[in-house]
């Protein structure tokens, strides 16, 4: 009896923000997006329509470079501030992890401040070279911005997960004359690698539907979150708004499964 209690205690929460934040804003959205005289035909603008078709692939083109970029600099520095102990280490760390604390508007204005027209990187190019190098309100930017707030998830993640690692097994590879790049490769990556999917599709998830510092940078980029925000304030076309909030959300859902069915994969296969 006291099982079921706490069983209930755990789960009426857990539906109650399933219901909130999930079943109620789509089963809002999808008669949105069919409001209109061709129904369901509305979803294949996402292909025939030009411009629907390039944010879409330009968004998850953008999200994948993020991620695998972020998966490499954040792994490789929670590699090694997890096996290294140093003075600074602690404030190393709570820097790397900060941004996690910011919202996309000031991750934007970071960028600005840093690659904009009067940003750092504008004035000592132009220093040095006459001319200023600006690429915050570009892709670029965009690029920076997202990277700099998905190498924190994985610092946290990657750290945790490299610090259940059995030594063991790399201490038996080197014993058998394993360089340490091949320990990195044979042994260390293939037992993260459910650690390195999950947090890697966090990244993804993130990145594809983060909009306040595209909204901030927005004057050359073109991703789905910010053709969704024209959309629906400057055009008042609520159904295609809504049609591409279902696609950007489906896409990001299929991601999270996945990464979810790899990551469960990877951990039986390596308990077998």
């Amino acid at each position: 009896m006291r099982k079921k209690v706490l069983l209930t205690c755990f789960l009426v929460p857990s539906l109650t923000v399933f219901v909130a934040f999930f079943l109620l804003p789509v089963a809002l959205l999808v008669p949105q997006s069919l409001d209109t005289p061709i129904g369901w035909g509305l979803y294949a603008q996402v292909i025939t329509n030009p411009r629907y078709l390039a944010s879409l692939m330009d968004t998850v083109l953008l999200s994948l470079v993020v991620t695998a970029a972020a998966l490499i600099m954040g792994g490789t520095a929670a590699l090694f501030l997890e096996r290294n102990r140093f003075p600074g280490r602690s404030a190393l760390i709570g820097m790397l992890t900060l941004p996690l604390s910011f919202p996309g508007v000031v991750v934007g204005f970071m960028v600005i401040m840093l690659a904009g027209r009067q940003g750092l990187i504008g004035q000592a190019t132009n220093a040095v070279f006459g001319s200023k190098l600006v690429f915050a309100y570009s892709v670029a930017g965009l690029f920076l911005g997202y990277l700099y707030f998905s190498i924190p998830r994985v610092v946290t993640t990657v750290m945790a997960a490299s610090g259940k690692l059995d030594t063991a097994l790399e201490e038996a590879a080197r014993t058998l004359g394993a360089s340490p790049l091949r320990t990195l490769i044979d042994v260390v990556i293939p037992a993260m690698t459910p650690a390195l999917v999950s947090t890697g599709a966090i990244c993804f998830a993130t990145s594809i539907g983060a909009f306040g510092t595209a909204f901030t940078l927005a004057t050359e980029i073109n991703v789905l979150p910010i053709v969704i925000y024209t959309e629906f304030t400057l055009s008042a076309n609520i159904a295609t708004a809504a049609m591409l909030s279902v696609v950007l959300g489906l896409v990001t859902w299929l991601t999270l499964f996945l990464a979810h069915l790899l990551s469960g994969a990877e951990t039986t296969g390596g308990g077998a």
